[in-house]
C-alpha cells in the first residue's frame, strides 16, 4: 500500500496540531485561576466531548472497518478473531505504558485546587520539588502521547472523516495535560516562557510517535496490516477514554456535565458522518 508524500505531511501536521495543544493548557495556567468554576466546566465538558468522539470513532468506524477488511481477506471466523485480538492488544499495550509510569508522577493524577494554591506560597525547597515534578509530568505525558500519535497516524490514513475529529478530540484532552506540566514549572521558575516551552515540548511526542510508526510500518503496509492497525488504535483510544479522559473529566466538574459532553461528542460525530456522507464502516 502506497502512502503519498502529501498524505505523510498531512498526517504529521495533524499529529503536531493535537500534540501542541498541550501549549494551550500552558496558557490556561497563566491566564485563568486553576480550579475556577468556569474553567472546570469547560475542561469537564471538553474532556467528556473528546471521550465521546473517540469512543464513536473506535466502535463505529475503526473497529468495524478493521473487521470488514480482515474478514474479507481471512474469512469471517479468522478475520473477526484477528480484529478482536488486535483491539485487545491495543488496550493491553496502553495499559502497559500506563503501568510503566510511577503513580505519583502519572499525568492521570489531576492537580487539585489545594495543590495549586499551596504551590503559590512555596518556599525554595518546595519550588525545587515542583520543578522536578513538572519535568517528570512532561516526561510521563510524552510517554503517554506516543500511542496517541500512532492513533492520529492511523486516522489520517483512514480518511479525513476520521482524521479531523480525532485530531480535535486528542487536542482537547491534551489541554489539561499541558496545565499539569506548566503550573509546577511556572511556580518553580517564575518563568512563563519556560513553563510554556516545557508544556509544548511534552506534546511533541505525538508527531514523534506518528513519524516512528510511519517509518516502522511503511515497508510492511498492506490492507491487512492497516486493518490490524485500525483495530489496535481503536483499543488504544478506548483505554485512554475510560482510564484517563472520563475520570479526569469527573475530577474537574460535575457528573452530568461530563455525561452531556460524552453524549454530545458521540451524537455530533455520528451526525457529521451522516450529513457529509461519511459512512460509518467505510
Amino acid at each position: 500500500m502506497e502512502v503519498s508524500f502529501q498524505q505523510f505531511l498531512t498526517v504529521l501536521g495533524l499529529t503536531a496540531i493535537a500534540g501542541l495543544a498541550t501549549g494551550v493548557g500552558g496558557l490556561f495556567a497563566f491566564f485563568s485561576r486553576p480550579g475556577s468554576r468556569s474553567e472546570g466546566t469547560f475542561l469537564s465538558a471538553s474532556l467528556g466531548f473528546s471521550g465521546g468522539v473517540m469512543v464513536f470513532i473506535s466502535l463505529a468506524e475503526l473497529f468495524p472497518e478493521a473487521k470488514r477488511m480482515l474478514t474479507g481477506s481471512h474469512g469471517v471466523a479468522h478475520g473477526g478473531t484477528a480484529a478482536i485480538l488486535a483491539l485487545a492488544a491495543g488496550m493491553a499495550i496502553t495499559a502497559l505504558i500506563d503501568r510503566m509510569v510511577p503513580e505519583v508522577e502519572n499525568p492521570h493524577h489531576v492537580r487539585s485546587d489545594e495543590e495549586f494554591n499551596r504551590a503559590g506560597t512555596a518556599d525554595d525547597d518546595e519550588r525545587r520539588r515542583l520543578g522536578r515534578s513538572g519535568l517528570l509530568f512532561a516526561l510521563a505525558i510524552g510517554i503517554h502521547n506516543f500511542p496517541e500519535g500512532l492513533a492520529t497516524f492511523a486516522g489520517g490514513l483512514s480518511g479525513p472523516e476520521v482524521a479531523w475529529p480525532l485530531t480535535i478530540a486528542i487536542a482537547l484532552h491534551n489541554i489539561p495535560e499541558g496545565i499539569a506540566v506548566a503550573v509546577p514549572i511556572f511556580y518553580a521558575t517564575n518563568s512563563r516562557r519556560k513553563a510554556l516551552a516545557v508544556s509544548l515540548l511534552s506534546g511533541l511526542a505525538e508527531p514523534a510517535g506518528a513519524l516512528i510508526g510511519f517509518l516502522i510500518l511503511l515497508p510492511f503496509l498492506s490492507p491487512a496490516v492497516l486493518a490490524v492497525l485500525f483495530a489496535l488504535v481503536a483499543g488504544v483510544m478506548l483505554y485512554i477514554t475510560f482510564d484517563e479522559l472520563l475520570p479526569m473529566a469527573e475530577t474537574y466538574g460535575k457528573h452530568h456535565i461530563v455525561l452531556a459532553g460524552l453524549l454530545g461528542g458521540m451524537v455530533l460525530m455520528g451526525l457529521g458522518m451522516e450529513l457529509f456522507q461519511f459512512p460509518a464502516n467505510g
